[in-house]
């Protein structure tokens, strides 16, 4: 695993919903910002989309627009994130 508090964060959500659902990645900055949440996981969205855009390149999990999977350098707008289908063997 990663020592990158965003990273452990998606791939903790990721996991844990397995490999054929999704997350919304307000899901991991609000896991990143704590308890009780409060509008603080606003300020955790863009380390998570750039976390997910690093996880994506590395093969950890895919980033989703409108449902299909796309590069990571083209995530734009909203986008959900789940585990790659060869990283759900590991």
């Amino acid at each position: 695993m990663t020592n990158d508090p965003a990273e452990q964060a998606i791939l903790t959500l990721v996991m844990a919903r397995g490999p054929d659902k999704s997350i919304c990645p307000t899901e991991a900055a609000r896991a990143l910002a704590g308890h009780p949440p409060d509008e603080k996981w606003r300020s955790s969205l863009s380390p998570i989309r750039l976390a997910a855009q690093r996880l994506a390149k590395a093969g950890k999990i895919q980033i989703l627009r409108k449902g299909k999977p796309v590069a990571p350098e083209d995530a734009r707008g909203v986008i959900r994130l789940r585990l790659a289908p060869e990283s759900s063997n590991e």
